[in-house]
């Protein structure tokens, strides 16, 4: 895997307020930010050198627009001065609607970004104040406007779904608001309950009954249906694009096994099947960076079966599937592709094992009849 191209992440552990699903490391203390950004130059001077030619650069969160523009900007020009960046890279930057002036807008374009990832999870105000969402539908409708105004030609949309309360309809009414809007790229999630957020204790006490299987299924179903009657291209579980070519290149980096480095507090890393992960703190990140230390907690090298598992994993998920060579030739591999087939689960097609519709939304539970 070391002559692919690789991805570059950088973490922005910062929000205002925390999503009740959210579990993705943040802090709300923005005093931080700027020892923060030091720490990350310090970081970002540490690998150099130890990566080919990035073609994706993605900056995550977190909210990375909390950052004021002029950060985001010297954020791209420390990296391009310490990595290889591809001339046509893919360079995304998440953000939240209500963070999208037309002033921030047109610096980020100017500042390079060429993909701008909106997280507006819905155009319900209803669904939004159960997601303890700060924007309104009005406020997601005004960013996409605002960004494509500004010049950005690729704009996917983060949208959520089988939320307590929200019906099918509600549902089918958002996907339409969306495709109005024409985004190159749609995210769909079912939302899930993460340990050790507010939403998990109101599940825990009763007083939040989520969907259930037959209900998150038919939310699956209907996204899918609608989606590609109107042209998008639904390449992994929960990504759909207008194309091909507006795939996320930095995602499949993930799914395909590629090189990624992973910069600030939590991030993971990937090469040559040695996978490793940064200080979940971003005060210990900081502290670290500032000793002339390295911010890794801890990794691992991926035993072949490992490999292996999660290849399967990935795949399943991905309308690309797997190749079918990858499978050995036991008897119990031919019993399970025979299997996945006979359940309409998969199909084999141009030497590839296939998932469908129905099987991507088991993908999960796949991977393991051929273990």
């Amino acid at each position: 895997m070391a002559h692919q191209n690789a991805g570059l992440y950088i973490h922005v552990p910062f929000c205002t307020a925390k999503c009740c699903y959210c579990d993705f490391y943040s802090v709300s203390d923005l005093t931080l930010c700027d020892p923060w950004f030091d720490a990350l130059c310090r970081e970002i001077a540490l690998y150099r050198g130890q990566f080919s030619t990035f073609d994706t650069v993605y900056i995550g969160g977190g909210t990375p627009t909390v950052l004021k523009p002029e950060r985001l900007d010297a954020m791209l020009q420390i990296v391009s001065r310490h990595f290889t960046i591809q001339s046509d890279a893919e360079i995304t930057i998440e953000a939240n609607p209500q963070d999208i002036t037309v002033e921030m807008a047109h610096q980020l374009v100017a500042a390079g970004y060429t993909r701008l990832s909106l997280g507006i999870q819905s155009f319900d105000d209803t669904v939004l104040a159960f997601l303890t969402r700060r924007h309104t539908a009005r406020d997601g409708v005004k960013a996409v406007y605002t960004a494509r105004e500004a010049g950005f030609k690729t704009i996917s949309i983060d949208l959520v779904y089988a939320v307590p309360g929200q019906t099918r309809a509600q549902w089918h009414k958002t996907l339409v608001q969306a495709i109005a809007l024409a985004p190159e790229h749609l995210s769909c999630y079912q939302l899930t309950v993460k340990d050790k957020t507010p939403l998990q204790q109101r599940v825990v006490s009763g007083a939040v009954v989520m969907p259930d299987a037959e209900m998150e299924e038919l939310f699956f179903m209907d996204t899918v249906s609608l989606l590609a009657s109107s042209g998008y291209h639904h390449y992994e579980v929960s990504n759909f694009a207008r194309t091909a070519e507006l795939v996320s290149r930095h995602n499949q980096k993930y799914w395909l096994h590629a090189p990624y480095l992973g910069l600030g507090p939590a991030a993971h890393s990937f090469q040559d099947a040695m996978r490793w992960w940064n200080v979940t703190s971003v005060k210990a990140y900081i502290e670290r960076l500032q000793n002339g230390d390295s911010a890794v907690a801890g990794g691992e090298k991926l035993t072949h079966e490992q490999l292996r598992a999660e290849r399967l994993m990935l795949g399943f998920r991905t309308r690309c599937g797997i190749e079918h060579s990858f499978f050995d030739r036991s008897q119990k591999s031919h019993a399970a592709i025979r299997h996945l087939a006979a359940a309409g689960l998969v199909r084999v097609r141009n030497g590839r094992v296939l998932p469908t519709t129905r099987g991507m939304l088991v993908a999960d539970s796949m991977p393991h009849l051929f273990l």
